[in-house]
């Protein structure tokens, strides 16, 4: 089991990298009313056949290159059955890969979220050229950080500069505040 959230969200996402993904939706949803914390992760990469979205899940297995074991799959989804959660994966090849994650938020094996916020800004500013999409939801709010949209805005100003950098990390402390405190 990883120590966060954040650190399986870190994971899903170099995983959709590695297979060549210019963009990643990550949709995380806390809900009390529905007693859930739900995460969503898709990317249009290589997507993979039937045979290895079946291994995919072994730890002993893994698509990457001089690599023998994966475990950031396997421990997602150990974690979401320890939890008394669910897990899902589904690909195609040449059209990408989704996987959905929900636990029951009273759970109390259920690891915390982390750094949320951290994790959107370093992902988003160590990957310039892949395009991220992060829907954020409680059961009072809905927040959107869209790189694309971003990159937009500035112009030609590359998302990874220090002054670009800075204005993320004010945007998202002011936006993610919501999402932890309920």
């Amino acid at each position: 089991m990883m120590d966060e959230i954040c650190s399986h969200i870190a994971d899903l996402i170099v995983n959709s990298i590695s297979a060549e993904a210019k963009h990643i939706k990550v949709t995380i949803e806390k809900s009390k009313i529905n007693n859930e914390l739900s995460l969503k992760v898709s990317d249009d990469g290589k997507g993979m056949n039937e045979s290895i979205l079946k291994q995919v899940i072994d730890p002993f297995y893994s698509t990457k290159i001089g690599r023998k074991v994966g475990l950031g799959i396997p421990l997602l989804k150990g974690t979401a059955e320890t939890c008394g959660g669910s897990f899902n994966i589904k690909s195609t090849p040449g059209r990408g890969t989704e996987i959905a994650v929900s636990f029951p938020l009273n759970h109390p094996d259920l690891p915390p979220l982390g750094n949320l916020k951290d994790t959107i800004l370093v992902l988003s500013v160590s990957n310039p050229e892949v395009d991220f999409t992060f829907h954020i939801k409680n059961d009072v709010v809905n927040f959107t950080f869209d790189t694309m949209e971003i990159k937009k805005m500035l112009d030609g100003l590359p998302i990874n500069s220090p002054e670009v950098i800075k204005f993320l990390k004010d945007y998202l402390d002011e936006h993610l505040d919501f999402f932890n405190k309920q």
